[in-house]
């Protein structure tokens, strides 16, 4: 008896319609009763591997614009387009679907940092997803600042506290914020250095400090090494890919992939390293940087919107002409991204000062 695609396993089947283009996929899944059982089947899922190349590749299908219009398609996919699609196609393109209120709660804490739950208020959780990803296109494509007129930010300290500080959003710029901080440290002399941690969706976190050969062990910063670095991965970041389950244990701490919120394609794999070229934390072994540095005096850590004018984890640029949409890191986005930290800050202060 001859072979067909129907009389094979499920399993064959879906992995094959899981090869095919969205519009292809779409088309097939309708020939037969088998083939729309496969293809609606949320456990074998075919429509998962063509949705994330198309959100990869930010060039979309036809009929990927109105997915949520077909029963064929599991729910369950909504909560990756959600989470990865852009804003102008989630907001002006796309066709919502219709989920649970703890479905659009997955979706928007997979996509926005923990701080930015203070804008739910009495809001359903679609009504906040979709005035936050309003906010976040309003505030990439126009200069208002109307939204958040503050802007906060972190400072790590080499004494072990934390500083969570705000600016006017209309004049927020980091690089005279650091400019201030390294005369107040008599580091001025020293050029600066960037880099980005971790890139999300709609934010990249950057950390701002100064690399240096210290004379005395005094002005190293132990802890902008740590939030960099996380202790017990300098070793050997350039291991295999991790999945899902994949963990690190360090004397108290386990890491694992962060998953709330969920790191873009350039730092999937974070805190651990994610392999590419655009994971940049590591440049150096040891408790040593790049050329045998090491930080010293405070390290600023923000959160810069992804726009138009903003370039995805790969970009060699942090700061430049266009580049100055920020958005506000708190302290308990700090704990969210870097866990680990709980152990090495002594103190948490608001505003200005040692907290003493």
């Amino acid at each position: 008896m001859p072979t067909t695609l129907e009389s094979l396993p499920v399993e064959l089947i879906a992995e094959i319609l899981g090869d095919l283009d969205l519009d292809t996929l779409v088309k097939v899944s309708y020939l037969s009763r088998r083939l729309r059982h496969v293809a609606s089947d949320s456990s074998l899922n075919p429509w998962k591997r063509p949705i994330l190349q198309n959100l990869a590749r930010h060039s979309y299908e036809p009929s990927f614009c109105h997915l949520s219009l077909r029963s064929v398609v599991p729910r369950s996919n909504w909560i990756d387009i959600l989470t990865l699609a852009p804003p102008p196609f989630l907001l002006f393109e796309a066709s919502l679907p219709n989920l649970k209120g703890s479905e659009w709660e997955e979706c928007f804490r997979r996509r926005f940092l923990p701080g930015w739950l203070k804008w739910k208020k009495d809001y359903t959780w679609r009504e906040s997803y979709l005035k936050i990803l309003y906010r976040v296109w309003h505030r990439t494509h126009t200069s208002c600042t109307a939204d958040e007129a503050w802007t906060k930010y972190i400072v790590l300290n080499r004494s072990g506290s934390v500083n969570e500080l705000e600016a006017s959003s209309r004049v927020f710029s980091p690089t005279i914020i650091f400019a201030e901080m390294q005369l107040q440290s008599n580091l001025s002399h020293l050029p600066v250095t960037t880099r980005v941690v971790a890139t999300f969706t709609d934010v990249r976190i950057v950390a701002i400090g100064v690399l240096h050969t210290p004379r005395s062990s005094l002005t190293v910063n132990q802890n902008a090494r740590a939030f960099l670095n996380p202790p017990g991965l300098h070793d050997s970041p350039y291991g295999e890919e991790c999945n899902s389950a994949s963990a690190v244990s360090y004397p108290h701490f386990a890491y694992k992939k962060l998953m709330h919120p969920s790191p873009a394609e350039s730092h999937r794999n974070y805190p651990l390293y994610t392999p590419g070229g655009s994971d940049k934390r590591w440049l150096g072994s040891g408790s040593l940087e790049e050329k045998g540095q090491q930080w010293v005096g405070g390290l600023m850590v923000t959160a810069q919107l992804i726009g138009p004018r903003v370039g995805s984890g790969e970009d060699e640029r942090v700061f430049g002409d266009g580049w100055n949409q920020f958005a506000s890191f708190t302290r308990q986005d700090l704990l969210t991204i870097a866990p680990w930290m709980k152990e090495s800050v002594t103190r948490f202060v608001d505003g200005f000062g040692l907290g003493i």
